[in-house]
């Protein structure tokens, strides 16, 4: 009786709350978008903030119906959309793709302890979220202004939905029209609003990666331009005779370019001039110019993506490595290890990349497989350590239908098929259970993958590359790796090192400052912090904090004050991360007396992965 009495109370001082403001008689903390569209809920809408029940939620066939249109679309975004899933899924995002009318086509839902609030909220795929139905949200007001949006719990129209807070970017399409939304959700209320701005940020460089993909594909047999703009790049395309026949949205405001001049074949020398010396096959840096001569800076011009190239446009050998030369910069021991790889060329040859977390191990590995002959086929990723062990079996080999409970209908074609003619990236590999890592022993010794259920193998051609922050080879010789498996997994190491031990640091700082905050300075007595600060969580810290701060950087410079940069103890990051975690693990079961599935509770493991880590770690559990 009293729980219920505390929600009425808390339900009308919320609905009174919503009043004032549409009333103008108070404001709230986020923002007047909030105020703004909290009005539009209760004059345009006619909205009752204080209405419960579920969203509105199409059927499996009319979703189906829904998503036709946008097919091509939810193709070429799938894999950007399961990448940033699998970057927010530790923090209990949920990751939604959605059409114009705010319905989820496409959702990602975190791991299981976030997952049932979901469901039993309707936050999937079908439910809509239309600002007219439901009121302020993240995904309807996005959509209703066009504009990246945080609403952040009870800045919520209905009271219902203060349990979330949704970070939400619109997605424009190869013309620059509202094409739907990319949309991010938590239940969690230990996240602070910083938390989620951030979160907001790091969709918002997915967004946009996804529309350069819509625009790469509609334009998939023209010539496209790189241009640079506040937001990152804009991109124009253009035929064998410079007529301009497409650009993206931030083209057409930087060029002043329109539908009508677009379509009227306009010369691409009207906007941009730059000695096109010919794309060679992979993209081009260039110098471009605006048409009266001032400097646009660097841009890209990248060929189309004809069966047959233009071969008389040729006019010098394709560098596939430029990439991984520009991850290299000047430290010494990385430019080795890139000659190395240069090397091996197209030899199937495994490669085991090794460094603490944050160094860049998933980018380094993309290059890789950028500038092989399997580049234009898939790139598969997995976290061994981020998937909970039950589910890594089926995740990797895939299953037929019917193989166990709650098995698919159709069945799953597993991470390593999926990646047949191209690459498979096996993230934190050290933290594969042993009885997985024989069975990817026997298909990387077969080449040949059977199925949960199946009753014959799949061949498949992959070329490997893993990653790990652990000492495989002391793991291997202590039992808690296969040794055959380590030295199959080794063909070549690269050691990636971290950024307070690279010979470039500084030019790796100012590098990813001009990435991440491009319309801001540092300030001396910033770049003097970032410049001693040791880093432990290496290139992925770095990015992180240079992205906050060029949100909250005032009038373009970063101050001291806008760098978020923890105390450092004087320990220095990760020079033993085992020990780390193993002291984590002694101080969990210390607490709960010995008692491991409490323990694995509090670390938010399964029990399996925590007896797993208790073996390999040697760690004394004591009494049970």
């Amino acid at each position: 009786m009293e729980t219920s009495a505390m929600a009425s109370l808390s339900a009308s001082n919320h609905v009174a709350r919503v009043l004032s403001v549409a009333n103008h008689v108070a404001d709230v903390d986020a923002s007047s978008r909030i105020a703004n569209s909290w009005r539009r809920c209760l004059v345009s809408h006619k909205l009752d903030p204080a209405r419960r029940g579920p969203p509105q939620t199409l059927t499996e066939a009319e979703v189906r119906h829904v998503a036709e249109p946008m097919e091509e679309t939810i193709r070429l975004l799938t894999p950007e959309l399961d990448d940033l899933a699998r970057v927010l899924r530790d923090a209990g995002y949920c990751v939604n793709l959605a059409d114009v009318n705010a319905t989820m086509l496409l959702s990602r839902l975190p791991g299981e302890a976030d997952t049932e609030i979901f469901l039993r909220w309707k936050v999937y795929t079908g439910s809509n979220f239309s600002e007219a139905f439901e009121g302020t949200n993240g995904l309807g007001t996005c959509l209703a202004e066009q504009k990246p949006i945080l609403v952040h719990r009870d800045e919520h129209f209905r009271e219902q939905w203060g349990i979330f807070s949704c970070a939400v970017t619109p997605l424009f399409d190869e013309a620059g029209r509202i094409a739907g939304a990319v949309n991010i959700t938590s239940c969690r209320d230990d996240l602070s609003r910083a938390a989620h701005q951030l979160a907001l940020a790091v969709t918002m460089e997915a967004t946009r990666r996804m529309e350069g993909a819509i625009f790469r594909g509609h334009f998939r047999n023209a010539w496209i331009a790189t241009v640079p703009d506040n937001g990152g790049s804009g991109l124009l395309a253009y035929d064998d005779d410079h007529r301009i026949v497409g650009a993206c949205r931030s083209a057409r405001a930087l060029l002043g370019l329109t539908d009508g001049l677009i379509a009227s074949g306009i010369d691409l020398s009207r906007y941009i001039r730059f000695d096109h010396r010919a794309a060679r096959g992979a993209d081009e840096i260039v110098e471009l110019r605006r048409a009266d001569g001032r400097p646009l800076g660097q841009g890209q011009i990248a060929p189309p993506q004809r069966a047959r190239p233009l071969t008389q446009r040729r006019d010098a050998p394709v560098d596939r490595f430029d990439a991984l030369h520009r991850l290299a910069g000047r430290d010494p021991g990385l430019i080795r290890s890139v000659k190395r790889l240069r090397s091996i060329g197209d030899h199937n040859l495994p490669v085991l990349l090794h460094g603490e977390t944050g160094v860049g191990k998933d980018v380094f590995a993309r290059a890789i497989h950028a500038a092989s002959s399997r580049a234009r086929n898939h790139y598969v990723a997995l976290n061994c350590a981020a998937m909970p062990e039950s589910l890594i079996d089926a995740e990797l080999f895939g299953y037929e239908a019917g193989a166990f409970t709650g098995a698919r209908r159709d069945g799953s074609k597993g991470l390593i098929v999926q990646a047949d003619g191209g690459t498979l990236f096996l993230d934190e590999i050290g933290d594969m259970p042993i009885a997985l890592q024989t069975r990817l022993l026997r298909v990387l010794e077969n080449r040949e993958v059977w199925p949960l259920g199946a009753l014959k193998p799949v061949p498949v051609d992959i070329r490997l590359i893993s990653a790990t922050h652990r000492d495989l080879g002391r793991l291997a010789e202590e039992g808690g790796f296969r040794a055959d498996l380590y030295f199959r997994l080794r063909g070549m190491e690269v050691h990636l090192p971290a950024l307070r031990e690279r010979a470039d640091r500084d030019d790796v700082i100012r590098q990813i400052a001009r990435e991440e905050a491009p319309n801001c300075r540092l300030s001396d007595s910033a770049w003097s912090q970032l410049a001693a600060y040791p880093f432990p969580g290496n290139m992925r810290q770095l990015r992180h904090v240079l992205r906050l701060a060029g949100c909250t950087a005032e009038n373009g410079i970063i101050a001291d004050a806008d760098l978020d940069l923890p105390p450092f103890r004087g320990r220095r990051a990760e020079p033993d991360l085992a020990a780390a975690e193993r002291a984590t693990i002694v101080d969990a079961l210390r607490k709960h007396g010995g008692r491991v599935a409490e323990a694995a509770r509090t670390l938010k493991l399964s029990r399996a992965t925590l007896y797993r880590k208790i073996k390999v770690l040697k760690v004394d559990t004591g009494p049970s």
